[in-house]
């Protein structure tokens, strides 16, 4: 795993109530790196946030870090 997705991984887990279920999958295209986050069904609330600003600040961190590798990231929450 690299460093970006330890740091959604991180990030994550810090906020759900089980950090053991979160989970992070990545996608490597020519330019573009997908993370997939995964976490228990009762903490999806935690991770998307009020109108969506948790999610938001997450992909914002994601961008800002990939983009130092000159790469693109994207952040999908996806439900177990």
């Amino acid at each position: 795993m690299n460093k970006v997705a330890e740091l959604i991984k991180s990030i994550a887990s810090s906020l759900v109530d089980k950090p053991e279920e979160v989970e992070i999958h990545e996608v490597t295209g020519d330019t573009t790196t997908v993370y997939e986050l995964k976490v228990a069904q009762e903490d999806l609330g935690k991770i998307i946030g009020k109108q969506g600003k948790t999610a938001k600040a997450m992909r914002i961190l994601l961008g800002a870090a990939a983009a130092k590798d000159k790469r693109r990231a994207v952040l999908e929450i996806v439900e177990q």
